[in-house]
């Protein structure tokens, strides 16, 4: 069974290493705005549309293509990636001491009968509250950098969560158990 996934994510791409697939990489190239109406709707299709795009831009006609978006939630605003230092301090000091919620929509289609799986996982972030010592010990590490909520639970940033409710894997960019489960599934109809 041939598998691709459609990202450009350094994290995705170890997670699906972590679970010992072989896989081809290829960045979808799709407009990735998030409706904030219905977040988990459109992040189901956004990620079906990068599925799809990779697909047949690589013209594929058996196998897997994996695809996923994941945004953090907080007062019903996405907390994107900081721009600058000054940014990541922004968006730490609004976490600090409260719960966001992080959401992965994905797609896992089956190319040659075109069928699609997807869903959306949902996992609740609590922050412990944090000092403006911790704050900039964590801003001086350069973590934060290219992370959605400027931080990585996977690394240092894993000292500022004080409980998640939910998938871990899905705040490091994909929930893995799931993802493992509809590719197993898919994977006898291929």
């Amino acid at each position: 069974m041939g598998l691709v996934l459609a990202s450009g994510s350094k994290r995705r791409k170890e997670l699906l290493e972590q679970i010992g697939l072989k896989f081809d990489v290829m960045i979808p190239q799709v407009n990735e705005e998030v409706d904030l109406k219905r977040p988990e709707v459109s992040l189901k299709h956004l990620a079906k549309r990068k599925a799809m795009d990779v697909m047949e831009r690589r013209g594929l006609k058996s196998g897997l293509v994996i695809a996923a978006d994941t945004i953090g939630l907080i007062d019903g605003n996405i907390i994107g990636k900081p721009k600058d230092r000054p940014d990541a301090r922004n968006i730490l000091k609004r976490l600090s001491g409260r719960t966001h919620i992080v959401l992965t929509g994905v797609c896992v289609i089956d190319a040659r009968t075109k069928r699609a799986k997807t869903f959306v996982e949902r996992t609740k972030v609590t922050f412990f509250r944090l000092s403006e010592r911790e704050i900039e010990w964590y801003l001086d590490s350069g973590e934060w950098k290219d992370k959605a909520g400027a931080y990585g639970i996977q690394g240092l940033g894993a000292a500022l969560v004080r409980y998640i409710k939910g998938d871990y894997f899905n705040v490091v960019g994909l929930p893995m158990a799931k993802v493992w489960r509809v590719i197993r599934a898919s994977s006898k109809n291929v």
